[in-house]
């Protein structure tokens, strides 16, 4: 039976170029896979998932109206599909979730999500939140802070490299508008 996976941690623990692999070994074996990720993270271009180590593959971009089951439905009409995974998780919608949990239950296609957990906020992502909770199989993938702990927050960054507190939660970025930290030193910076 097929399961709906979700694979979370702050920024910098590897979940594309995991998500990257996974890919790479289904085909290895002459599977086929369904990539997916947000159409409004263009930071490399639309429909792609890049991971900071250079690697990179093409990806079927979606936005929050649609629906992936339907999505998922469409390509397996003139395609076999082994697998289904998900880029920036985080950004999907309640029913995206739902979605994809019916993915697993009525085609027995397994999905593999991989996001964040939290926003710069210390807050949970819409996305994120249903996948803790209605996921089969939760598994943590882990960063490290700077003091060598585990990193489990994100910090947003001005341009000067002062703490933003306020904002949009959404606000796609890299290393150079966010960094990964323990949940004492992300007080620190946010609260202190």
């Amino acid at each position: 039976m097929a399961k709906l996976y979700f694979y979370y941690s702050s920024m910098n623990a590897g979940k594309s170029t995991a998500l990257l692999q996974s890919s790479y070994n289904y085909r290895e074996r002459g599977m086929n896979t369904l990539v997916l990720a947000p159409e409004f993270d263009d930071r490399f271009g639309v429909g792609k998932v890049t991971s900071r180590i250079g690697i990179e593959a093409e990806a079927t971009a979606f936005r929050p109206a649609d629906d992936l089951l339907k999505v998922v439905e469409v390509y397996c009409e003139n395609n076999d599909l082994h697998c289904v995974l998900i880029d920036e998780a985080q950004f999907l919608t309640k029913e995206q979730v739902f979605q994809l949990g019916e993915v697993t239950d009525k085609l027995n296609i397994p999905v593999l999500a991989y996001g964040l957990r939290t926003d710069f906020q210390g807050e949970p992502f819409e996305g994120s939140k249903y996948l803790l909770a209605w996921s089969d199989n939760l598994k943590e993938l882990k960063a490290i802070c700077h003091c060598g702990a585990k990193a489990t927050m994100v910090v947003r960054f001005d341009e000067s490299g002062n703490t933003i507190r306020e904002g949009s939660q959404i606000e796609i970025g890299g290393n150079d508008r966010y960094v990964s930290m323990c949940r004492k030193h992300f007080k620190e910076k946010f609260y202190g």
